[in-house]
């Protein structure tokens, strides 16, 4: 007979950054779709990278998404907003994305850490009251 495995909890900032970058990462995959379309990049580097790029910056993100738990995570995280928010220069459309889906980063970082903190509060007053 084996028993059920537990799943660990997951706090409120792992789960919002978890779907934001898991979202995000269709918009970089489109993304790279886009510079290849529109034959974006610089003369001299093949149109073709621009689908590579969008398809590593995509999994890149998706493979986060899954350990966003960790502090180093979270960080590297930001650092693809920036560096989504830097493809405006050669795609001007996406700096709504960058815009759109870094506001949505800051607030899940922001925002998360304070649910985790304050539910964190809540279950130890309530093990302190034997609930």
């Amino acid at each position: 007979m084996s028993r059920a495995r537990v799943r660990r909890q997951r706090g409120a900032r792992e789960s919002l950054l978890s779907v934001i970058l898991g979202f995000e990462s269709i918009v970089a995959f489109l993304a790279g779709l886009a510079v290849y379309g529109l034959r974006a990049l610089p003369e001299g580097i093949e149109p073709w990278w621009g689908i590579v790029g969008g398809v590593v910056l995509g999994l890149l993100m998706i493979a986060l998404a899954g350990v966003t738990r960790y502090r180093w995570a979270v960080v590297a995280g930001g650092a693809l907003q920036v560096v989504i928010a830097l493809g405006a220069f050669l795609v001007p459309a996406l700096l709504i994305a960058a815009a759109v889906f870094g506001a949505l980063y800051v607030y899940g970082t922001i925002k998360g850490g304070a649910l985790d903190a304050r539910n964190a509060s809540l279950a130890a007053e309530a093990e302190k009251n034997g609930d």
